[in-house]
């Protein structure tokens, strides 16, 4: 089928936090919808089935519970099933709705868009917040005939107060003629086992729409990195849109398969960028990462082993050993975890690498427990450095990595220079180790590891 994403550069709210009225605050969506609508028309031209839009693309972000207020549309869950674009007078404030629903309509386009809803609840309700309604982070789908088809409430918020959470999360997935069902969820959930995980695991799902504003963490946790390494674990394809803010370290959009990726990262320029590019449904679980046999797991002695040492990466603290010479074998633990590195490298370059292992609770910009084992390029070349944001590299390593890992839950990452990928040659199971290898990156290998989620453990 063919998919479109669009990296948009949302105009945003010069004052965030003053309170406007609801015409004021349409005027500002309307522009940034104005836009939406030009791309929905591009990417029907060519041939889209469905169109996914950003997180935060409508309205923007950095506001208080009252000053989104104005912002928000009246969208109930059981709206399921009504059309917007040809009932528009059946719900009051729901104009951005009805424009999404009618771009849908007119360029006979699935489209998936996240904008910010408001619900009244009752006092009744345990749970119903003091000013008496929730407000709530949404994606919506609409169907190629405008009928909205799917609503989901974000789940794990990102520092985000002007929104609440619902007790029980959403599982949301809506059906289309050309790809069967696919499943929604927003940016941060991308890292949780509810409800992203479950949603998969529990419709065997292989489709993703993925509107995201993700802000770009090197070496581990940036946006093409993880998306592409989402579809690679969950064996999905995975349509994900991000907005475009460059001085905030936001951008990173693509279409994704477990095997293939049409990404855009761009730090450099602005506007928005539209991706449209043709994809395999994906129906059964082929043995993508099973059965294939990695080298000898086992490091033997070394008279001079390198020496360990410790930095900080992501907030977590390391622990390393340097990545030395044309070629070796290395081993790396912390906790129960153990790193286990072969490599080699025709060309040595004057980059420090180095093998790095953390197994505990991360506990900065939210709380979870990571297991990961990392092969990054360090800033520079003392080994306080490792660890650093490092977006070029020159070193081509042939490599395989492994690790005892206790979560079945690996995100493989494998990021080259420039930010493009690359994808491994093998990974899976075996003898209770999680490997990846690759002989020969497109490019400088910034980033090669194994990124476990332990989820029982957050």
């Amino acid at each position: 089928y063919v998919a479109a994403v669009y990296e948009h550069e949302s105009i945003l709210s010069l004052n965030p936090t003053a309170l406007v009225d609801r015409r004021s605050a349409l005027e500002l969506m309307g522009r940034n919808l104005d836009i939406y609508e030009q791309q929905v028309v591009a990417a029907a031209r060519q041939g889209a089935q469905i169109i996914v839009f950003p997180e935060d693309g409508i309205h923007g972000f950095n506001f208080t519970r009252s000053s989104i207020y104005p912002y928000l549309d009246f969208v109930l869950h059981s709206h399921s099933g009504w059309n917007p674009c040809r009932e528009p007078y059946l719900f009051n404030d729901t104009e951005v709705i009805q424009r999404l629903s009618c771009m849908a309509l007119k360029n006979k386009i699935f489209l998936v868009a996240n904008l910010g809803t408001k619900q009244p609840c009752e006092h009744t309700d345990p749970h119903c917040p003091p000013d008496g309604r929730y407000q709530f982070n949404t994606n919506v789908a609409f169907a190629d005939d405008g009928m909205l088809v799917a609503t989901y409430r974000k789940h794990n918020l990102y520092f985000e107060f002007a929104f609440d959470t619902r007790p029980e999360p959403d599982y949301t997935l809506f059906d289309t003629p050309f790809a069967g069902k696919f499943g929604m969820f927003t940016c941060f959930d991308i890292l949780f086992f509810e409800p992203a995980v479950n949603l998969i695991r529990q419709y065997n799902l292989k489709q993703i729409v993925y509107p995201t504003a993700w802000m770009n963490q090197l070496p581990l946790l940036s946006a093409v990195e993880f998306q592409q390494a989402f579809a690679t674990a969950f064996n999905v394809n995975i349509l994900a849109a991000n907005i475009h803010h460059p001085t905030l370290g936001m951008t990173g959009s693509g279409i994704y398969t477990p095997v293939k990726s049409f990404i855009y990262h761009n730090m450099e320029s602005y506007g928005g960028k539209l991706i449209v590019a043709e994809i395999p449904v994906i129906t059964t679980d082929h043995e993508t990462n099973l059965g294939k046999t990695p080298g000898r797991v086992s490091v033997k002695g070394n008279a001079q082993l390198p020496p360990i040492f410790y930095a900080e990466m992501m907030y977590d603290n390391f622990t390393f050993v340097p990545v030395w010479g044309g070629k070796g074998e290395l081993q790396v633990c912390a906790n129960t975890l153990c790193c286990y590195l072969n490599y080699q490298r025709a060309v040595l370059t004057d980059e420090l690498y180095a093998l790095g292992v953390f197994d505990g609770l991360h506990t900065v910009h939210g709380t979870y427990y990571v297991q990961a084992c990392a092969l990054v390029k360090c800033g520079g070349l003392s080994f306080s450095t490792c660890g650093q944001e490092v977006t070029d590299a020159t070193a081509l390593i042939d490599f395989q990595l492994w690790g005892n890992m206790s979560t079945p839950y690996i995100f493989p990452l494998l990021l080259t220079s420039g930010i493009t990928l690359d994808f491994a040659d093998h990974m899976g199971w075996k003898n209770n180790h999680y490997f990846i290898s690759k002989n020969r990156t497109s490019s400088g290998l910034l980033t090669a590891a194994l990124y476990g989620r332990w989820y029982e453990k957050d």
